[in-house]
């Protein structure tokens, strides 16, 4: 087979008929990503290849530095083209790493362009994207890519304007925000937590003027379109608590006192209790992304800020969090829609069990509890297939919500093509192997329900009529 042909990834006829017959024609339903809502609301035109592909790209940023690029071309200040030209020089070095394919796959996609990138074909490949980028808006980007559908991330602090804009100008792509309160996991900073509750627009120091707050922020992002909240913790906690303790260490730290760890979890435990109580009221979902400790290169960290490519997997357990907070909010009629994403793959087995013990069919939803795609180090071939063969294990496949992209880039649409394919080799190969019958209407409505239905059922975001 040719490098990225019309087969790639697709390793027997069953897959290709699926792929090319009905995944490829699905439109994306991109539901948790962290675009910028301002880039998307004033249609933002990019300068050059550079601005679009390399802007906020951490995976590029990793591989950059493993390839002893210089900071200053990763995350500083040089030039746009000697940015990009940094990159060019270690696309060969990516040979296997998931880059590799992006990288090419986005240059097809977007700009036609199937020259293999390196330090000697740089230029020619700046040239001719550069050369069409003028053509080339969000706006258009998402309407050729087929997007029905953007989820971006937001801090109930801010002003949502942007979604506003978003709402009145026209765009067929439906653009909700998700309410993201992770700031208030810093509980044990009193300093970064007090700051924060300034900016939140906290008034009063007692515990219910938070919670007070959190309600109104959450009800303005429902009027906005909202359906989403998302949490992103290295493992839930798992420690009892009273509403009494909680005040206590939300006194002691408004005081300037920082939360001990068993202080924190029981801060933490209770805030997602309260999350999940606020979510079912409104049948939003609640997206869980468990696994991370993040900012690792304290001296980048330190230097530059946050969010740089310096974060990894963890080891923490992951189960009694999980129980203690389902376990809750089931018994209570509280638990909502729920999205549990595993960053370190051998808790796959444990999260697909995990979300079997809880599917609550008190509201008719299909698979209420989902096991979320292959996430960050995971969205990659190996581990997309581990997780869809976790879920089809232990669950039901053709409930799944399907892939995402989590990504800052407008560029990164192609992972849900790289999905599709995997996931029609993988349906394909068991046809082949006679493990599945050879009923394309049944095998078909699966992809399809996968690739696009099922988010659009699940989420219940309002979609265009051209994608509803």
């Amino acid at each position: 087979m040719a490098f990225l042909d019309d087969n790639f990834l697709l390793t027997n006829d069953t897959a290709a008929r699926l792929y090319h017959g009905v995944a490829a024609h699905q439109p994306i339903y991109d539901y948790h990503t962290h675009l910028d809502p301002g880039d998307i609301a004033n249609n933002r035109v990019y300068d050059n290849l550079a601005d679009i592909w390399l802007e906020g790209d951490h995976y590029k940023w990793r591989a950059m530095r493993a390839c002893a690029i210089d900071e200053a071309y990763i995350t500083g200040d040089a030039d746009p083209y000697d940015k990009f030209l940094a990159w060019a020089k270690c696309v060969p070095q990516t040979l296997r790493n998931p880059l590799y394919h992006w990288t090419h796959l986005e240059l097809r996609r977007y700009f036609g362009i199937d020259t293999l990138l390196s330090e000697g074909t740089a230029k020619e490949v700046w040239d001719e994207a550069n050369r069409q980028l003028p053509e080339m808006s969000t706006w258009s980007i998402m309407d050729d890519m087929k997007i029905a559908m953007v989820g971006t991330t937001d801090d109930p602090a801010d002003s949502l304007e942007h979604h506003a804009a978003i709402a009145k100008g026209g765009l067929a792509t439906a653009v909700a925000p998700t309410w993201r309160p992770d700031t208030l996991n810093k509980i044990f900073d009193a300093t970064i937590f007090n700051g924060y509750l300034g900016t939140l627009g906290v008034e009063g120091d007692g515990f219910d003027a938070l919670i007070n707050r959190l309600e109104e922020t959450h009800q303005a992002f429902h009027d906005a379109g909202c359906r989403m909240s998302d949490h992103g913790v290295a493992s839930l906690p798992d420690a009892d608590f009273t509403k009494a303790d909680v005040e206590a260490v939300y006194k002691k730290v408004r005081g300037g006192e920082n939360a001990n760890a068993h202080e924190t979890a029981q801060f933490v435990g209770y805030l997602f209790q309260f999350y999940g109580r606020l979510n079912a009221e409104k049948n939003w979902t609640m997206n869980m992304h468990l696994g991370p400790i993040r900012n690792l290169n304290r001296k980048l960290f330190r230097e530059i800020g946050p969010d740089l490519g310096c974060d990894s997997m963890c080891d923490e357990p992951q189960g009694p969090g999980l129980v203690r907070l389902f376990g809750e909010l089931s018994e209570r009629g509280e638990l909502p829609k729920t999205v549990i994403y595993n960053l370190n793959p051998v808790n796959n087995y444990l999260f697909a069990t995990m979300l079997g013990n809880f599917q609550d069919n008190d509201a008719g939803i299909k698979s209420k509890m989902q096991f979320g795609s292959g996430w960050w180090y995971n969205d990659q071939k190996e581990g997309m297939t581990a997780q869809l063969n976790a879920l089809s294990n232990l669950g039901l496949l053709s409930h799944f919500v399907g892939m995402l992209t989590d990504s800052r880039s407008m560029l990164s649409y192609p992972r849900h093509e790289y999905f599709r394919r995997i996931l029609c080799n993988l349906v394909g190969t068991d046809v082949e192997n006679g493990e599945l019958p050879d009923d394309q209407a049944m095998l078909g409505g699966l992809v399809a329900d996968v690739c696009f239905n099922n988010a659009k059922n699940y989420f219940g975001i309002e979609l265009d009529p051209n994608y509803a």
